[in-house]
């Protein structure tokens, strides 16, 4: 079985930031990534049944399952070491008030954090995580 894979944007300056969160936080490796933009990342997102050319959200894929926005991100946080997983009890908040917030973050993104011309290069040691 695959590992669960964060599906990102690759440009945008906080998602960069979330996976090297992630990686900091997974020695486990039970998380892979890829590049909303990248091949692998369309292929990926048709496969579960999404839009190929979605940037707008993160995605974790779990086998033929796949997560978005608020979901994902609990999810992932669920998966990590340390305290993380306890930040999971928030699917008790209604999803429509989490995404909105999620959407309103979203929104902001590039305004607020930037975003870099191309994706995140990761090091010698992460490059196994990334799905080419």
């Amino acid at each position: 079985m695959d590992r669960p894979t964060i599906l990102f944007d690759g440009v945008c300056n906080l998602c960069n930031r979330s996976v090297r969160f992630v990686l900091a936080r997974d020695p486990g490796e039970r998380f892979a990534f890829a590049p909303l933009q990248s091949a692998k990342g369309r292929e990926l997102l048709t496969r579960v049944g999404r839009a190929a050319d979605a940037r707008s959200s993160i995605v974790l894929v779990e086998g033929e399952r796949s997560f978005e926005k608020s979901d994902a991100v609990l999810r992932i946080f669920a998966g990590l070491s340390g305290l993380w997983p306890i930040f999971a009890l928030l699917r008790v908040v209604p999803r429509k008030l989490r995404d909105a917030v999620y959407d309103w973050i979203a929104a902001n993104r590039y305004r607020w954090f930037g975003q870099r011309a191309e994706c995140l290069v990761p090091t010698p040691e992460q490059r196994r995580r990334f799905l080419a």
